[in-house]
């Protein structure tokens, strides 16, 4: 294999100086000769950058794998969705890069035939799993990865967005625009059942940072089992409440659209008499009226990066890796800043880089 030494050494310039040309360092000062000759005697050498060979040997392992994908919704679930339809391409997409096979398991009513899992050269489990299913899928699965999730303890592989993270920057920048009464509308972590309703990431996060603020109303966070219909059922519930919140933050897009519904059905007008916020950016986001102003998570990029993470372990990776992506706050105009206050755009949040954490 060739080292960027050797290319150097014929080229007649540092080791740092071929590495910054291959890989197109900016800020390098480099005559157009010197670069040229480097790049002609890397490819007449057959070079090949470390990402290069990384996604070479990918590609080699990953050829005509069996990946199963088992998802936590049904189809018709998963379509009213277009988040975990994100998450899902994300995964078939690396896959056909990947030339390997997709087998698609759904996780609802009747458990399939373990079967398919034991079967499969890997699983990648999408959405949220507890009890006897996430036993299931340990049990049968030679190597599992979780996208969209992290169960508890270190096991195996998981990407996910900091959805946490997102939320305390979303109240951080409503609340220097002026806002004080921020309502939320979110679900009810099944897993946590009816002795911790508000245990879901984005609404515990809303509570303790609320309540650590000194805004905390319990009036202002309503939860309940996702329906179809919670954004409505729970928007219409609290701004028909004697103080109703002068901004609402929902859980995701979907509620939103059942908030703006009910909105519209009371008389009332967005951001004049109630701004709105979500999760998502789901592609309908920036076509509603207002457009939605929401924290934008990768949805294809953590399908994508689940399946590399089960390629990395059926090379030989041994420890769990969990990988964790930033977000991006989207302002659009259901979320001005009130008068006198700052511009939402001066309060943008730029997506950070992904972090690995070992498991």
């Amino acid at each position: 294999m060739v080292t960027i030494k050797e290319i150097a050494s014929a080229v007649g310039v540092s080791s740092a100086t071929v590495s910054r040309v291959l890989n197109y360092d900016p800020t390098l000062s480099i005559s157009t000769r010197k670069r040229q000759a480097i790049i002609e005697t890397a490819e007449a050498l057959n070079y090949a950058t470390p990402r290069n060979r990384n996604r070479a040997a990918a590609q080699a392992v990953g050829s005509g794998l069996k990946i199963a994908l088992v998802h936590f919704l049904d189809p018709a679930q998963e379509l009213a969705d277009p988040y975990y339809v994100g998450v899902r391409l994300g995964i078939e997409s690396r896959c056909q890069a990947l030339n390997s096979d997709v087998v698609k398991v759904f996780l609802t009513g009747n458990t399939p035939e373990a079967t398919i899992l034991e079967g499969a050269s890997g699983v990648v489990a999408v959405g949220h799993y507890y009890g006897d299913e996430l036993e299931w899928l340990r049990r049968h699965s030679r190597h599992l990865v979780f996208a969209d999730y992290a169960p508890a303890g270190d096991m195996e592989d998981t990407v996910l967005s900091d959805v946490s993270q997102a939320m305390i920057r979303l109240l951080e920048a409503v609340h220097a625009m002026g806002y004080r009464r921020i309502g939320f509308i979110g679900w009810i972590d099944a897993f946590y059942g009816p002795d911790n309703i508000h245990s879901e990431r984005r609404c515990h996060t809303y509570i303790d940072w609320m309540t650590k603020t000194g805004l905390f109303d319990p009036e202002l966070c309503l939860v309940d089992p996702m329906t179809p219909d919670s954004g409505y059922r729970l928007a219409k519930a609290m701004l028909s409440k004697p103080n109703p919140p002068k901004i609402l933050i929902t859980c995701n897009d979907n509620m939103a659209l059942g908030a703006y519904r009910a909105i519209n059905e009371m008389g009332l007008r967005i951001p004049d008499d109630v701004a709105v916020a979500s999760f998502n950016d789901i592609p309908v986001a920036q076509f509603l009226g207002p457009p939605l102003s929401t924290v934008k998570i990768p949805a294809e990029l953590i399908g994508e990066t689940a399946v590399d993470l089960l390629v990395e372990r059926l090379s030989g990776r041994e420890v769990a890796k969990k990988v964790v992506f930033g977000t991006e706050i989207i302002w659009r105009a259901s979320t001005p800043a009130p008068t006198g206050a700052a511009n939402p755009a001066e309060h943008m949040v730029p997506a950070s880089s992904a972090s690995e954490v070992p498991g």
